[in-house]
């Protein structure tokens, strides 16, 4: 499982930018897959736990919960803020796995409140966009590529 620690280890400058975009503002966009396979859209909170995991929670019963637990292939995108794009542009994907059997600690409280729902995000791609001078930089981490970097005039 790669959690939020492995890749900050991999890529700390690329994980310090991308953590600035996820901390910048509460609210960010969740793509999860309906049991038909076409998309779902929710809004949702994440939190950097102490133990260096990525969490996001939901309400007991919510769909995007109920996604999750079907099928835990996620999208997550950074609200861009006021629109500027100043700091770039994060997402991240990867597989959500429900925690289970765990009592509900102050930070994941943040997350998820007693009887929500609570996910641990298995990262598996992490893509952060910027606008340096004249070029798009698309700066994007696997666990198995590691870093690399586009530019396009």
């Amino acid at each position: 499982m790669a959690t939020w620690q492995y890749f900050e280890s991999s890529a700390p400058d690329l994980a310090a930018a991308v953590k600035a975009r996820f901390t910048a503002t509460k609210h960010h966009v969740l793509a999860t897959l309906r049991r038909d396979g076409s998309p779902r859209v929710s809004g949702t909170e994440v939190d950097f736990d102490a133990e260096g995991r990525l969490r996001l929670g939901s309400m007991a019963d919510a769909m995007k919960g109920r996604d999750l637990k079907r099928d835990g292939r996620f999208a997550l995108h950074a609200n861009p803020g006021d629109g500027s794009m100043d700091g770039g542009d994060s997402k991240l994907s990867g597989v959500a796995t429900e925690v289970v059997n765990e009592v509900v600690n102050e930070v994941a409280n943040e997350v998820a409140n007693e009887g929500s729902d609570l996910f641990e995000l298995d990262i598996r791609e992490v893509v952060h966009t910027t606008v340096e001078n004249d070029h798009l930089v698309i700066r994007f981490w696997t666990p198995d590529d590691g870093l690399r970097e586009i530019r396009r005039a």
